[in-house]
């Protein structure tokens, strides 16, 4: 096994933070998506790609909330404003009173502007 892990070095290639970003937000909206496609019995799954997709985003809500972010205020601030909705619409679906697609749009114009930014960068 550790030989395995280090044989071929070259195949990890680094990602930039946005293309780390856009990773996440892909796999986690995938799963939001498949789980409620598949219906009431795939709750557990929802339920779990739920908390994936708000722990993201308190980790986004906690990097714009640094003094330090380099961001631009505003950014910064609509961000935490998502942040601030994911994670009460979050409450919402696990409580059987909405439905996941409004989480699975914002998280897909995210990954439109993170994959836009990565192409100007």
């Amino acid at each position: 096994m550790a030989q395995s892990a280090y044989s071929a070095p070259n195949q990890n290639k680094t990602r930039s933070p946005r293309a780390t970003e856009y990773a996440a937000f892909v796999r986690i909206t995938s799963q939001i998506k498949q789980a409620h496609e598949a219906g009431r019995r795939a709750f557990p799954a929802l339920a779990a790609a739920l908390h994936k997709n708000r722990k993201l985003w308190r980790t986004l809500a906690i990097d714009v909330a640094d003094k330090d972010n380099v961001l631009p205020a505003e950014l910064r601030a609509r961000i935490f404003y998502l942040y601030e909705f994911t994670d009460h619409h979050t409450d919402e679906v696990l409580a059987g009173r909405a439905k996941p697609t409004a989480l699975i749009e914002i998280n897909t114009a995210i990954m439109r502007g993170l994959a836009e930014r990565e192409r100007v960068s």
